[in-house]
């Protein structure tokens, strides 16, 4: 793991780059994928094949960042481009966005980042 701090990125939130297996859930079609990254607003995931998702659409995502560690959130395609596809968080559980908030700070090792990350969050950036 590490986390993407390119100068060149214009995200407001620190990515950590992750390799991990994921599952989008969509009404006609579970989606298989890997995810690339995640951050506190969102994630990039690669599919197997081309998506067949609906813009605006909320979607259920699971994340398994370890065995038995599960990332599960709601979110809507916001970039699609083949097999990759990047989702903004709508909704997340309490135990998920725990591990996520964990997953992030280990991986930014400052907490100063953190912060600022979650005052970003909080601002609806």
């Amino acid at each position: 793991m590490k986390v993407a701090d390119d100068p060149r990125e214009r995200r407001n939130f620190h990515r950590v780059l992750h390799d991990a297996r994921a599952t989008v859930f969509t009404p006609g079609r579970d989606w298989p994928c890997q995810l690339h990254d995640v951050s506190l607003k969102g994630c990039l995931l690669e599919a197997r094949d081309d998506w067949q998702l609906e813009p605006g659409q909320v979607y259920r995502i699971s994340i398994w960042i370890a065995r038995d560690v599960e990332i599960a959130m709601d979110a809507r395609p916001v970039y699609q481009n083949g097999r990759y596809a990047g989702f903004q968080c709508v909704d997340i559980d309490l135990d998920s966005a725990t591990d996520l908030r964990r997953l992030v700070e280990l991986n930014l090792g400052d907490p100063a980042l953190l912060q600022r990350d979650i005052q970003a969050l909080l601002r609806g950036v």
